[in-house]
């Protein structure tokens, strides 16, 4: 089994629902059961790729590969005929943006985040060798010893409501490079400024202040729905919506799992597809989860 991991960058609030909510908010987003942390469903991904992967004509051959990557289609074939050969994982959280009082907002980790990428990324010669873990829930690790982030007047970066001790560090400098360098490939004079952005904004805090933080500062929105004719919201029709903010980042695995198509082809075909603007998750219409999807690997010759 050959895997390779999948970035996910949210360039709109990203709403991975899980249908009725039990408590104040009526449309949570999905978390994990044990760990409450955000993620994006491994159907959903297959899903949007697959529909993504329609052929523009109708050609057998096109029809065929999507056939071979992605498993037959239930509304013309057997599904039971074969698997599709790619796999896609869960997208996890990797990086939540969050408000900061100073520099606008941070890209916020914490080690559990890190130490489940570097399980999932095994056997990129370049991967980062050491988890930098903050000692205190109110220190943070950045990657700039002068951080733009930094409140002088009180060596502080306050992240919501959440002051925290800035401390350069090391570690968290070769994690920053990693990770933007995945996230912002190319030469080009926009990805290089990217990374060096991100680089700048890239901090590390501890796992009891990003679960604080996974709580308190997911985007909720009020949605109503207005009687056409009185111009007043409708009886019963206000409810909330929690999604993921813009510049949200999670990380899948896809996975070659069959030999029905070879490894080339499904890579090569999830490349290519990733190279659209894609819509993950629900309330399509009103502009949520238009997200890049950015693959960590080199297109095979």
């Amino acid at each position: 089994m050959n895997a390779k991991l999948l970035f996910v960058h949210a360039f709109s609030p990203l709403h991975a629902g899980t249908g009725q909510g039990v408590g104040v908010i009526d449309l949570p987003i999905a978390r994990e059961k044990a760990t409450g942390i955000p993620f994006l469903p491994g159907t959903t991904l297959k899903g949007v790729f697959r529909d993504a992967a329609t052929p523009d004509s109708d050609t057998a051959v096109a029809k065929e590969l999507r056939k071979h990557v992605f498993g037959p289609d239930p509304k013309t074939d057997d599904p039971s005929e074969h698997a599709g050969s790619v796999t896609f994982t869960d997208a996890r959280l990797l990086l939540m943006p969050i408000r900061s009082l100073r520099g606008v907002f941070a890209w916020a980790t914490s080690p559990l985040l890190l130490r489940r990428l570097a399980r999932d990324a095994e056997g990129n010669a370049d991967l980062p060798q050491n988890i930098p873990v903050p000692s205190k829930d109110d220190v943070c690790f950045t990657s700039e010893q002068n951080s733009p982030l930094k409140v002088d007047s009180v060596n502080q970066i306050i992240l919501e409501d959440l002051p925290l001790h800035p401390s350069a560090d090391n570690d968290a400098k070769l994690w920053a490079g990693w990770i933007g360098g995945k996230l912002f490939p190319s030469q080009s004079k926009p990805d290089v400024e990217a990374r060096k952005d991100f680089a700048e904004r890239f901090c590390v805090i501890s796992d009891d202040a990003m679960s604080f933080l996974l709580e308190t500062a997911t985007e909720i929105t009020a949605r109503i729905r207005i009687e056409d004719e009185k111009k007043t919201v409708a009886e019963g029709q206000l409810w909330y919506e929690e999604a993921l903010p813009t510049e949200t980042v999670l990380v899948s695995r896809v996975v070659w799992a069959s030999v029905k198509a070879d490894e080339k082809t499904v890579f090569n075909e999830v490349r290519k597809i990733a190279a659209k603007t894609l819509q993950f998750g629900g309330k399509a219409t009103v502009g949520r989860g238009l997200c890049r999807a950015i693959p960590a690997w080199e297109e095979m010759p």
